[in-house]
């Protein structure tokens, strides 16, 4: 099996050139990474490496006098961590949450009751839960929108629209948004309305919102930012000092802040960072191409491949591509069961951006709480797998891939 899986790589990479991406990569972006808010001058002893400060409180010079005074008010893990991530969205602020869903949350508490947020149609299966459960039984309405045409889709907006919230790529289809387009038409119906991109699949390494108008760059930390699989955390960066302290506030006062070990943790990851996003490019596509080429595959979808719909929207918008690619098979659901179970290198579990590559069913994971009826119209079928790719070898990745497809139809 490993002598075919090389020949097919040997037959898709030689051929097929490396995608154009025509958004120039920050120059100074691993620079940011390994320097923001890292002086070793800020510590008692010039630690080249931020020591980790787990006090819940702080001594003050006198009453009300600090630069700390709780933790949860600020920390200096969270600080320097919330410094480097703005650094690398070259944005001027940056704030950091418990998880992804509990900066979600804090956005979502900008809001008053009666506001309306327009959706993009294609979205994490915890952030719809998120709009449909319980911003709705605080009176916040929401439409989920097909975005391929911004003009329709900005037509869409109400007179109470005050956020649009966009996921480019979309989890778990892999839909393109054209961002710049989105913001432009947005703006010039309503300067007030807030453009949220949750940036989680590329990173500000290979998309940067708010260079393309967006008001909020979202992530789940605990994807490709920290890219261990040892943290829960969210974060978001903007360059409008009124939105941030109102933000600012509601982290403080809701109390959904990350612990400083996990902010430590983070920051440790963020050093090699473009790195892992370079490989995590490579060997995806790699593997996408090599699902493509296989005849138990129906399609593929990789923005990164010539045959995805929004192909040459990536390469316009984009300064590259991460690890994920979601494919159907020709089978039905008990394939779909056999053909996890039966990986030895890919992980069956939910969760992405992690060293490890994780393979899963989206329609009974990640997006089982999305009704029946959207999964079916959005095509969220049975047959559809979500892959992250990590940093494993690729021949190693696409033997176990190419075995376990193999086996499906097997007695």
């Amino acid at each position: 099996m490993l002598c075919y899986a090389l020949s097919v790589m040997a037959a898709t990479t030689d051929k097929s050139p490396a995608p154009l991406f025509q958004k120039p990569l920050d120059a100074k972006f691993a620079t940011k990474a390994c320097l923001v808010g890292q002086h070793p001058e800020q510590w008692g002893y010039n630690d080249a490496v931020p020591p980790i400060c787990l006090a819940s409180t702080y001594k003050q010079a006198e009453p009300g006098v600090a630069k700390f005074d709780y933790s949860r008010s600020g920390n200096p893990n969270r600080d320097l961590l919330e410094q480097c991530l703005a650094s690398l969205d070259s944005a001027k602020y940056g704030l950091c949450f418990s998880s992804g869903l509990g900066t979600l949350t804090a956005v979502m508490s900008l809001l008053e009751s009666g506001d309306h947020v327009l959706c993009v149609d294609d979205l994490y299966g915890g952030t719809f839960r998120y709009f449909k459960h319980i911003a709705s039984r605080f009176k916040l309405e929401s439409s989920f929108l097909d975005a391929s045409d911004p003009e329709k889709f900005v037509a869409s907006m109400q007179p109470n629209t005050k956020i649009i919230w966009l996921e480019s790529p979309t989890n778990p289809l892999l839909k393109v948004w054209d961002i710049e387009k989105i913001c432009q038409l947005a703006k010039a119906k309503s300067k007030d309305v807030i453009v949220i991109v949750d940036n989680t699949f590329l990173t500000p390494y290979f998309q940067r919102p708010l260079e393309l108008g967006a008001d909020i760059a979202l992530y789940s930390v605990t994807k490709y930012l920290n890219g261990h699989s040892d943290v829960v955390m969210g974060s978001l960066a903007c360059n409008n000092k009124e939105l941030y302290e109102r933000l600012k506030f509601i982290q403080n006062s809701s109390g959904i802040v990350p612990s400083p070990f996990d902010c430590f943790l983070v920051n440790r990851s963020l050093k090699t960072l473009h790195l892992r996003m370079n490989e995590h490019m490579r060997s995806g596509l790699e593997v996408a191409r090599f699902l493509e080429s296989h005849p138990d595959v129906q399609k593929v979808l990789h923005p990164g491949l010539p045959s995805h719909p929004h192909h040459q929207l990536a390469l316009r918008q984009w300064s590259g591509c991460s690890g994920m690619v979601s494919f159907y098979h020709k089978y039905g659901l008990n394939e779909s069961k056999k053909f996890l179970q039966s990986l030895k290198v890919f992980m069956l579990a939910e969760s992405l951006g992690g060293y490890e590559s994780l393979a899963e069913l989206p329609s009974v994971m990640t997006h089982a709480s999305v009704p029946a009826e959207t999964r079916a119209v959005l095509g969220i079928t049975d047959n559809f797998i979500r892959l992250s790719v990590g940093l494993s070898a690729v021949p190693d990745l696409i033997d176990d891939l190419d075995q376990a497809l193999r086996g499906m139809t097997k007695n």
